[in-house]
């Protein structure tokens, strides 16, 4: 039976404690998460030095970003079979490795290509983070916190992405690119050195049950099982489709519009951004407290968000006479700020789906979703960008196409995972009812 039940306040046999060392291990955790959010937006405020320092157009930078979310992209079903297999301290170790490497390549790299490969090698130990963290929550924590532990941790990354647009940005304009760059590896060994003491798996008395691995086989039966949930893909859709706005103009886009088509400054621009992220991490806060409470409001938020989005984009866009007022610049960055508190539950309806022995491979898939979401539009703006001689209301417009895409699976999935749901639900509390006292 699933680990994490579907209403707020489901308790199942067996369910982690929680307490204070539940706190200090995972916050070892989201440490490492919050790093790696560090160093995987910091191309977002060095897109137009990127630029100049590599000698490339917007097709060759939006690469830069594409291939880092390929990478990753690619790695979440993989990375979710490891860590359901060799467990969170190992997966996070190597991804810690992987992403310090990166970014110290990044700092040095002499030309287009090497700064290429330094940013996917970045993507790839980026990609074990936070379905690692995840992991670790549902195995120190009670079912009943699973909302609000999920979006903790996203708030613990729009924290790294904080840093990232303030301090990274100041270092990179003070010190240069290679100090500002191989200074920001070093929080990656010192995350690594906590990691490697202090972090694990589990706490005593919770050991997950042996499960057996069986090569190929054992692969092709987790993914399997874990897609014919409509749970699953239900959270899938929910992330491509929330997720993506607001990754586009943090990771590599918003910086370049504000400051050429909408002739701000980059300091009034790296001020809009840093509003994004703190509107984030205050819907963060507001999403993990109404889905830990009233948990059918997963889907209204969801859906609420998108439109919300899209509605503020189209406004945005199509004011006429030159660049859009600051109020309605504002009122964009302060609404981007809901996509990623949003993408979020998209975890929330895989969760409840999957038995403990699938989280992995379950958060892995949802996971996918947001980010093939980003790197397509990241894409197909460079490509508009460069055909329409930088008109970004053209470019951006590709938004509204993935969203509708995005809002027909949702729809199309959510009456079958409802009823899913409340089957796992009734079968998880007759279950509890038989526990000898």
């Amino acid at each position: 039976m699933s680990a994490v039940g579907s209403g707020p306040n489901s308790t199942l046999p067996g369910d982690p404690p929680g307490g204070r060392r539940a706190v200090a291990v995972w916050g070892i955790g989201v440490s490492v998460y919050f790093v790696a959010v560090i160093f995987r937006t910091s191309l977002g405020v060095a897109g137009l030095d990127a630029a100049d320092r590599f000698q490339v157009n917007a097709s060759a930078l939006s690469t830069f970003s594409i291939l880092q979310l390929l990478v990753y992209a690619g790695m979440q079903i993989p990375v979710g079979l490891l860590v359901d297999r060799l467990g969170t301290k190992k997966v996070l170790t190597i991804g810690v490795v992987l992403f310090t490497a990166g970014q110290l390549g990044f700092a040095f790299s002499p030309s287009y290509g090497m700064a290429l490969a330094s940013r996917a090698l970045l993507g790839c130990g980026d990609a074990m983070t936070f379905i690692s963290v995840l992991r670790l929550g549902t195995r120190w924590f009670p079912a009943r916190r699973g909302p609000l532990v999920a979006q903790l941790a996203g708030l613990a990354g729009m924290a790294g992405n904080l840093v990232s647009t303030l301090v990274l940005a100041r270092l990179l304009h003070g010190v240069g690119w290679t100090a500002a760059f191989a200074g920001s590896a070093l929080a990656g060994v010192v995350v690594l050195v906590l990691l490697v003491l202090f972090l694990k798996d589990h706490p005593e008395g919770h050991e997950p049950e042996p499960f057996p691995h069986h090569g190929a086989a054992y692969v092709r039966r987790q993914i399997a099982a874990s897609w014919r949930e409509p749970g699953t893909r239900l959270g899938l859709w929910v992330h491509f489709t929330t997720q993506f706005p607001a990754m586009v103009f943090l990771l590599l886009w918003g910086l370049p519009f504000l400051v050429e088509a909408q002739d701000l400054s980059r300091a009034t621009a790296g001020e809009l951004l840093t509003l994004v992220v703190l509107s984030n991490m205050v819907f963060g806060l507001v999403y993990g407290q109404v889905v830990a409470r009233h948990h059918e409001a997963r889907l209204p938020l969801a859906l609420g968000t998108v439109g919300a989005t899209a509605l503020v984009w189209a406004v945005t866009l199509a004011h006429p006479g030159g660049p859009a007022p600051m109020w309605l610049l504002i009122t964009l960055c302060g609404v981007l700020g809901a996509c990623g508190p949003a993408s979020m539950l998209g975890f929330d309806f895989a969760r409840p789906a999957n038995p403990p022995e699938r989280q992995g491979t379950a958060s892995g898939i949802t996971n996918m979703g947001g980010f093939v979401a980003s790197m397509t539009t990241l894409f197909l703006i460079g490509v508009l960008l460069d055909a329409t001689g930088d008109d970004y209301t053209i470019a951006f417009s590709c938004v509204f196409l993935l969203q509708a895409l995005g809002v027909s699976q949702i729809l199309r999935l959510r009456g079958r995972a409802a009823r899913r749901e409340r089957e796992r639900l009734v079968a998880s509390r007759v279950e509890t009812a038989h526990v000898p006292a």
